[in-house]
């Protein structure tokens, strides 16, 4: 899996895990990447995307392809 957002660029930080007794041990921070599909210079395209990028809108998400209704499949109140 790439450790890296398509949009914003986050990819993985270095940092320290801290115990009670302030023993440093070293570890990575992983960004939090979903696998998605996305709208990427006009083609539909699955790209790994940090969740602060889907939440703020960043993307575009692919449209649907609408189903036709057929008539009579739909109950009509009345």
């Amino acid at each position: 899996m790439p450790k890296k957002c398509i949009i914003c660029g986050k990819s993985v930080r270095s940092g320290s895990n801290i115990s009670h007794s302030h023993h440093k041990t070293r570890r990575k921070f992983r960004p939090n990447l979903q696998k998605v599909n996305i709208v990427l210079n006009g083609r539909k395209k699955k790209a790994y995307v940090c969740t602060q990028c889907i939440t703020a809108g960043k993307i575009v998400k692919p449209a649907w392809k609408s189903l036709p209704i057929q008539k009579g499949t739909l109950k009509e109140q009345t």
